[in-house]
């Protein structure tokens, strides 16, 4: 259902055009998950849910898949800004 919204974050990730936001990477240190396992969750991931910002009308997208060393699902929170840019807004482990 959302998959060309998956190939344009995918590709957002290989050629490293996407921001993490201050959020993110608190919580993303506080699950103890790398930039790595961030990255694996995207290009080997699932769209999950689709949600609206309430102030903003952005859609923003739930991708769940796995870490890099195959642990516990994680799901990482972003949206594709009109920059062209993925901007990750949070990630945490399920």
């Amino acid at each position: 259902m959302f998959d060309r919204i998956l190939k344009q974050m995918r590709e957002c990730v290989r050629t490293r055009k996407y921001v993490m936001t201050i959020h993110a990477e608190e919580e993303m240190s506080d699950d103890g998950l790398t930039v790595f396992d961030v990255e694996s969750v995207i290009l080997g991931g699932i769209v999950e849910d689709r949600q609206k910002d309430t102030n903003t009308g952005e859609w923003k997208y739930l991708v769940k898949g796995k870490t890099l060393a195959n642990d516990d699902p994680a799901v990482v929170v972003g949206k594709l800004a009109s920059t062209g840019k993925l901007v990750l807004i949070t990630v945490y482990r399920e």
